[in-house]
C-alpha cells in the first residue's frame, strides 16, 4: 500500500516533546472494529441509535475527555493547594449534530466536585479546561458547556 500525505495542519502550540501517542487501527467505519496497536484496546463500533452491540465514537471521546478532564483537575487542584475529592467525576455527554454545514458535535461536560466550595471547584474548572488537551483541542470548534456540582 502506497503512502501520501495529502492534509496536514499545524497545531496552535508548538510541540517540543511527544510524551505518548495512541495508535489504533479501525475497520468498518461506525459499523466496524478498533484495536490499539498494543492489544488493550479492542472493540466492536456501532453507529449511534442502532441495535449494534458496539460502542461509538462520540462514547469514546466523552470518556477520554473525562478521564483527561479529571488528570487536569488533579494537577491544577494541587497548584491551587486544593484537595480534590476522592470522588471526583466527570459525566460527559457528546452530541453527534446537523446543521447548515453538516455534522458538527457539542458537548457538555458535569464535573463532579462534592465537599469543595463553590470558589475552589470554579477555580480548579476552570484551570483544568484552560490546560486539559481535549478542552484545548475543541476551544473554538464545538458547542462546549460546562457545570459543576458540589
Amino acid at each position: 500500500m502506497k503512502t501520501q500525505t495529502v492534509i496536514t495542519s499545524a497545531g496552535a502550540a508548538t510541540i517540543t516533546k511527544v510524551l505518548y501517542t495512541g495508535k489504533v487501527h479501525v475497520t468498518g467505519g461506525r459499523e466496524g472494529q478498533a484495536k490499539s496497536t498494543d492489544g488493550r484496546l479492542e472493540i466492536n463500533l456501532s453507529s449511534p441509535g442502532t441495535s449494534g452491540t458496539g460502542t461509538n465514537p462520540e462514547q469514546l471521546f466523552a470518556a477520554g475527555w473525562s478521564a483527561c478532564f479529571i488528570g487536569a483537575m488533579k494537577i491544577n487542584a494541587a497548584s491551587l493547594k486544593i484537595t480534590l475529592p476522592a470522588e471526583t467525576s466527570v459525566n460527559a455527554e457528546v452530541d453527534l449534530a446537523s446543521g447548515d454545514d453538516g455534522y458538527s458535535l457539542q458537548a457538555r461536560l458535569e464535573v463532579n466536585l462534592p465537599g469543595l466550595s463553590a470558589e475552589q471547584a470554579k477555580a480548579v474548572v476552570e484551570a483544568a479546561h484552560q490546560t486539559c488537551p481535549y478542552s484545548k483541542a475543541t476551544r473554538g470548534n464545538i458547542g462546549v458547556e460546562i457545570s459543576i456540582a458540589i
